[in-house]
């Protein structure tokens, strides 16, 4: 692993961190077509940093955070102006924002302990990648017939299977610490 700042992968992920607010304020405009012109860059642009720093051999330490955190900052926003459109309800970016905040919490832990971030799970990503699917089709869904009612139902079914997934992820991720720190309490 490098500790490089100025690679491709971490370009891509900056751009995707500054593609938020762009994207805030094109939901926040009624610019839907934009904003999922938007949304769908930084979909495969997320995709394509992950890939190319694979491939080029420029996995970061840098790269580790920007990625994540530009998922979750998309993810909470893009959920906030959704909510704040009343597509969405507000239960959702409840269970969303917890399981989040858990893991934080949880990430702090194990920074005091001394450990590094824990490795992402595929469950992770799958429900990542499902949430991301779900939002443009639920904006989508404010669009007239048949466009909209089929992109409802399929943006519905990608949200509820990515917050399962997103929680079952959550719970891997709370196990593994308990397990890494209970390892380190049983050798003292």
């Amino acid at each position: 692993m490098s500790s490089r700042v100025l690679t491709v992968p971490n370009i891509i992920s900056g751009t995707r961190l500054l593609l938020v607010p762009v994207f805030a304020v094109l939901v926040g405009q009624g610019h839907d077509a934009w904003a999922l012109v938007v949304v769908a860059a930084s979909g495969a642009s997320d995709w394509l940093d992950g890939v190319l720093a694979r491939r080029m051999h420029q996995v970061t330490r840098l790269g580790q955070m920007l990625d994540p955190a530009a998922d979750r900052l998309f993810i909470l926003v893009t959920l906030l102006a959704l909510a704040w459109r009343d597509v969405v309800p507000v239960w959702l970016v409840l269970v969303l924002v917890v399981r989040d905040v858990v893991l934080a919490v949880m990430l702090v832990v194990l920074a005091r302990a001394g450990f590094a971030p824990l490795p992402v799970h595929m469950a992770g990503k799958a429900g990542t990648f499902a949430l991301l699917y779900a939002f443009p089709l639920l904006l989508l869904s404010e669009w007239p017939a048949p466009v909209g009612a089929v992109a409802g139902v399929l943006g519905w079914a990608c949200a509820l299977w990515g917050v399962g997934l997103y929680w079952f992820a959550g719970a891997l991720y709370l196990a593994q610490a308990a397990s890494v720190l209970g390892a380190r309490t049983r050798a003292a």
